[in-house]
């Protein structure tokens, strides 16, 4: 007996879409024209970008039409995202005009090749004769319009073309025509070629940017110094820095000469540098010096940003080509985290060991100790080194949270084994997430009213699962899977399977009760990695075990066939997060009578950069408009799932003098979080949960989107426009216009809502029709 064409025709399924495509979130690039003449200024350029802004790291487009091989090897030893884009030359042979040198004009028409360029939302050009000096961040962070420092000598009105910062709207098809038709015309000044057609199709109407962002070495005749405040200094004029120079300018000269270094030199510098560096890189230069050099500091720096992108075995891989001597209590303590993220326990604790003898590593060295014995199910090992991390630092965070996780004691079970079902899930801690806190309670309540120990067994997905384990979930009459993001790499990193549950391939296949895998999410952000050959061989075991595979939205269905072989597609099926049908879910349910004058608003903060991009001090203040217009609509209240999530109290209050009141819904119970959401106008939530749950609830909610799951959940659902990116151009005006229209006519839209969770219900009692037949009663 099968019913699975109901949960899979639900909803389309989803066209195959990029992350970013799904977020709005920014796609920024560095571009240039660069040939064999230009290409020391070129290399010249590229060091100057990292030393000068060495948290900085965005593709660069590099535009070329006679480069070497050997060329491009120094252009990529430079820069790990360099994307080599050889240009359309004979595009351009019907704009040159024949009073000007063949080779100048072919390099100004070929720098109009960025604006062919379709892959990116902003685009910044780099003259190959510009070194940068300062901070590019106010570049990065712009948004809107073609950006450019007006030409020193003639005046406000006509740019100067070396530095443009160019947004979407210009990397277009019609502005592309607009350049043609200029530049087939003839009609513009032989002012650099490029500069002409570009002032003549502009004709003014450009951002004017500060003149330090485009310093022009003729500012400086009379060898007067580089301003200090400089941000990039181009060498405009045809006597270049590398070809000798030009009589009266030695001291801009010199400070190009900074960047004319050996590769092994400029490794170096960039890794002295002060400040956080990029993972790409510190990677990038930091590989090739330590296999060079043997740095155990600079190998340990690598290995703590392969660890921060998820990339572990690099991590272990780089520490273990290394001698670190003993008393070097740092790299030892990386190594320990390295080597446990990989399952290689045993060597994890001999480093980890190692790493107590200093005072200023041991309290996060003895966390790690008690996170490797609570995994073995050693929960008295694990108290005991959490407890020496605290008496080396009370104040130490994690080792508090090992002392509480190590010392609870689990409530007894009361049912037979027999009559449960074993249950794989993330248990949150007393003070964590109120998202995944309530969830495995709503996955119990999808298969009956009883969500304790009578009718469930649980196995903490974080636990290692060993012969125990396999023998107790045996003796169950089946094993659930989820529900949430399981499939994520970095929550609680292993080696066995590379996702959140830690199973071996071995240990899951002698798995002989039946397997449901019930509402799971693929939850990688738009720029994470997985450690694909891992991790798609224990999910293709996994939907091979399982008698029932539902995913949490299509998004996710969409990307986990891509890594089946096409014989199990069809295994992968929709089941919604049981959060969204709380209504029918909880027993006695009841919808409030009276609904509170609130707008609740949830941001989340974990992996910001992957969330914001270039773009977090626009977010925030486009939020605090938001928030004081909401004001005029009900009262604003942000909703914090997790005690990061109040960040964005104190930075409204900090950034822009608006206190926003802050509920602590970490330190809720399931009832009260239900509560809380059921009773409030409205929810504009950051966190996949933070928009779920409040839908559960029968509450309207928008959905801040940072992430590809809330717009899977919402495509699902069908109202996309219930969703609005942090990265939205005009991101305030659309939150306070969606909050009027579901507000207006509340009772409508709360009408609409239910009528949306309907539809997933009817999915998940069709789902429970086959889990009734696959897993009996």
């Amino acid at each position: 007996m099968t019913t699975t064409s109901p949960a899979r025709a639900t909803a389309p399924s989803a066209p195959a879409t990029a992350a970013h495509d799904i977020t709005g979130k920014r796609r920024v690039a560095f571009a240039g024209f660069v040939d064999e003449n230009y290409l020391p200024g070129f290399l010249a350029l590229l060091r100057s970008l990292a030393l000068s802004n060495p948290g900085v790291c965005e593709d660069f487009v590099v535009l070329y039409d006679d480069l070497r091989p050997g060329s491009i090897a120094q252009i990529r030893a430079l820069h790990p995202r360099i994307v080599m884009r050889r240009v359309d030359a004979d595009h351009y042979d019907s704009y040159r005009k024949g009073d000007q040198d063949n080779y100048l004009v072919r390099k100004a028409y070929f720098i109009l090749d960025v604006f062919r360029i379709r892959e990116y939302d902003t685009v910044i050009t780099l003259d190959t004769d510009m070194v940068v000096l300062g901070d590019l961040t106010e570049l990065l962070q712009l948004r809107a319009g073609l950006a450019a420092v007006p030409q020193f000598f003639y005046g406000q009105h006509k740019l100067n073309s070396g530095l443009l910062v160019i947004q979407r709207e210009y990397l277009s098809d019609e502005f592309c025509a607009r350049l043609d038709k200029c530049g087939r015309s003839g009609d513009y000044e032989l002012d650099k070629h490029d500069q002409g057609i570009l002032n003549s199709v502009l004709d003014g109407d450009f951002v004017r940017l500060d003149a330090r962002y485009n310093f022009v070495k003729r500012r400086l005749s009379g060898d007067l110094p580089v301003p200090e405040d400089t941000a990039i200094l181009h060498f405009t004029g045809r006597h270049k820095p590398w070809q000798g120079g030009e009589a009266g300018y030695s001291q801009a000269e010199e400070r190009w000469r900074e960047f004319e270094l050996s590769d092994g030199d400029f490794q170096a510098a960039y890794l002295e540098q002060q400040g956080a560096l990029h993972h790409d890189l510190l990677v990038h230069y930091g590989t090739p010096h330590v296999a060079r050099t043997g740095d155990v500091e600079v190998a340990r720096k690598v290995a703590a940003a392969h660890i921060g992108a998820g990339d572990y075995q690099d991590a272990v891989d780089i520490l273990s080509s290394v001698r670190i001597p003993l008393d070097e209590a740092w790299p030892h303590e990386v190594l320990g985290h390295a080597l446990m993220s990989v399952s290689r326990y045993e060597e994890a604790k001999a480093q980890l060991l190692l790493a107590t003898a200093a005072p200023n590593r041991a309290a996060t060295a003895y966390a790690r100790l008690a996170q490797i014995s609570w995994v073995h199910g050693d929960n008295a090992q694990a108290l005991k080194h959490a407890t020496a991390g605290i008496s080396v630092d009370p104040t130490h965070r994690p080792s508090r949270l090992w002392v509480q996780r190590a010392a609870s004691v689990p409530a007894q079970e009361q049912g037979a084994a027999e009559d449960q079902l074993a249950h794989v899930a993330f248990y949150m801690d007393r003070q964590g997430n109120a998202g995944d806190k309530l969830l495995p309670e709503s996955v119990r309540l999808a298969f009956g009213p009883d969500t304790t120990s009578r009718r469930w067994h649980s196995v903490h997905a974080h636990r290692l699962f060993d012969e125990a384990a396999l023998e107790r979930v045996n003796s169950r009459r089946g094993l659930v899977i989820g529900g949430g993001g399981l499939f994520i790499p970095d929550t609680m990193p292993n080696g066995n399977s590379a996702w959140q549950w830690n199973v071996s391939d071995e240990l899951l296949a002698r798995i002989d009760v039946p397997v449901a895998v019930f509402a799971v999410g693929f939850n990688a952000f738009d720029g994470q990695s997985y450690r694909a050959g891992r991790f798609r061989s224990s999910l293709r075991q996994l939907v091979e075990r399982a008698s029932f595979f539902g995913l949490r939205n299509h998004g996710s269905i969409e990307k986990v066939r891509a890594m089946l072989p096409a014989h199990l597609h069809d295994k992968v099926r929709f089941q919604p997060c049981p959060t969204t049908v709380t209504r029918q879910l909880v027993a006695g349910w009841q919808d409030p009578a009276h609904r509170e004058d609130t707008i609740l608003i949830n941001a989340a903060y974990d992996r910001a950069g992957l969330r914001f991009g270039h773009d977090y001090d626009y977010f925030l203040s486009q939020m605090a408009q938001a928030v004081r217009d909401l004001g005029e609509l009900a009262e604003v209240k942000c909703a914090a799932h997790s005690l990061d999530d109040e960040k964005i109290a104190f930075d409204l209050r900090r950034e822009h003098g608006i206190s926003l009141p802050v509920i602590p819904m970490y330190d809720f119970d399931n009832d009260e979080i239900r509560d809380l959401y059921a009773r409030t106008q409205l929810v504009i939530g950051m966190r996949g949960h933070a928009g779920m749950i409040p839908f559960g609830c029968g509450t309207p909610i928008i959905s801040l989107i940072s992430h590809p799951k809330m717009a899977y959940f919402l495509r699902d659902i069908e109202r996309p426009e219930w969703g609005v990116s942090v990265h939205d151009r005009h991101l305030a005006a659309r939150l306070v216009e969606r909050s009027k229209d579901l507000l207006a006519d509340h009772a409508k839209t709360v009408a609409d809502v239910h009528g949306r969770q309907q539809e997933l219900w009817k999915v998940t009692e069709a789902n429970a029709a086959d889990l009734r037949v696959v897993l009996g009663g």
